[in-house]
């Protein structure tokens, strides 16, 4: 890894009262020395300076420089903090001064990705960073805190020990077979073994899967017919008038968006075009729109019209839905005389919505509020490699259960535990550290 200077602003590039400068590498306090009244090389660690920095004779602007000395630094390396005032012709000023003299710019979340490459944290930690700057949520938030205290990291031991003791145990009997004071690989040992790895995984991914909810959000799409309601809705929903609201049918032609907390979790609610056949091209574009936002959201609201009931463009909808959420909402309820007890009702125009609220989170499948307050590896990646390692451990067993060469087992095992390492970032490849760190901020 290259660990020459490198410079970037860690505050928004806005006017502000101040701005903050951050640089890491071999050789920053020797550069520093040049442009600032004051000496930070050889001093001792953990230092804050008062003073000027002045590009060939120039003053830029009166700052506080903190030095922090490599390793014991967030990135492992040294490091200067410079604050200073928070005019972006000031920035410019000395982020150009550091250039001059062999600075250069950070790529996205470099800082982090040298933070990971010299040890100071896994990749598990890393991935908490950039969820922690994206948190929508105060529960978003501590669900990323506990990944980036290195809680979540210790979910991934016991995995990884489980599935190393039966590998052991496997690999002996292969290497030494005449020994006869050793426990036996056997396939009832083996499958026993690797059912109780399964349970554990098990868990890990359903909370993986519940962190990921609160952590990410749920993309919801409220589709059905042209004036059933879905613009009401939405506004009843966010508490304000987002969508315009007319009985015209086909007035909403674009997707209209907003956000909710419930509970704790973010809704991305998405007001969509009503369905169905159009011969205006605008509007069949909206609807367009809607049915591929259908096929990218976590949750659909059908929204039915309580007066004309279920309708064969309902039935439509129903059956391109696949695999996410369905809640079906039977709206104005205020023109029925009468109700069936089998039905969500609402009215979205008088803001009777309550049922509809506690549909939508029971549909999430979180049924207990540790969920918000436990570790979890919840990442799209690390739930993928828990999900490898499940399809890799059921392979394993199921060889073991047909009697499959004991070689066979073992490089299923062998598999499962190089998935277990990657999930800290034990062996992984640059390209996959590099696609994790371009999604962070440069000033990460």
């Amino acid at each position: 890894m290259n660990n020459n200077v490198i410079i970037a602003l860690a505050t928004p590039p806005l006017k502000s009262a101040l701005a903050l400068i951050r640089l890491s590498g071999e050789g920053v306090f020797e550069i520093t020395d040049q442009i600032f009244s004051r000496k930070t090389a050889g001093t001792k660690d953990r230092t804050i300076y008062f003073g000027t920095l002045k590009d060939e004779g120039e003053e830029i602007d009166q700052v506080c420089v903190y030095a922090y000395k490599g390793p014991h630094t967030m990135t492992g390396e040294d490091v200067i903090e410079i604050t200073c005032h928070g005019s972006m012709v000031i920035v410019n000023q000395i982020v150009e001064a550091y250039l001059k003299r062999g600075a250069r710019y950070a790529e996205r979340g470099e800082f982090t990705s040298r933070a990971f490459f010299n040890g100071k944290m896994d990749l598990v930690e890393a991935e908490s960073v950039n969820d922690m700057i994206n948190a929508r949520s105060k529960e978003a938030k501590n669900v990323s805190l506990m990944s980036l205290e290195g809680k979540t990291s210790k979910l991934v031991a016991p995995l990884k020990k489980r599935i190393a003791d039966l590998l052991a145990l496997i690999e002996v009997n292969i290497d030494y077979p005449e020994y006869t004071d050793i426990e036996e690989a056997n396939k009832e040992t083996i499958v026993k073994s690797i059912d109780d790895i399964h349970a554990f995984l098990k868990d890990l991914i359903h909370s993986g899967e519940e962190g990921k909810i609160i952590k990410d959000g749920v993309k919801v799409a409220i589709v059905g017919e042209p004036n059933v309601g879905k613009s009401s809705l939405l506004n009843a929903l966010l508490d304000e008038d987002k969508a315009i609201v007319s009985p015209i049918p086909g007035t909403t032609r674009d997707i209209v968006e907003g956000e909710i907390n419930l509970k704790g979790v973010i809704f991305h609610l998405l007001d969509t075009a009503g369905i169905h056949e159009s011969s205006d091209y605008i509007e069949s574009k909206g609807i367009e729109k809607s049915e591929k936002s259908i096929s990218e959201a976590d949750m659909v609201i059908l929204v039915v019209d309580a007066q004309k009931g279920f309708s064969d463009a309902d039935k439509k909808i129903v059956s391109s839905i696949k695999k996410q959420n369905l809640i079906v909402v039977y709206n104005k309820m205020d023109l029925l005389s009468e109700k069936r007890g089998d039905i969500l009702y609402i009215s979205a125009q008088n803001k009777q919505i309550q049922p509809l609220l506690d549909k939508m989170f029971e549909s999430l499948g979180i049924t207990n509020e540790e969920a918000f307050s436990k570790p979890s590896l919840n990442s799209a990646r690390q739930l993928g490699l828990l999900k490898r390692i499940d399809e890799l451990l059921s392979l394993a067993k199921k060889d073991a259960q047909n009697d499959a060469p004991i070689d066979f087992v073992s490089s299923s095992l062998e598999g499962a535990y190089n998935l277990a390492r990657e999930l800290l970032g034990e062996g992984v490849t640059t390209d996959l550290t590099d696609e994790i760190f371009s999604r962070f901020c440069v000033g990460k």
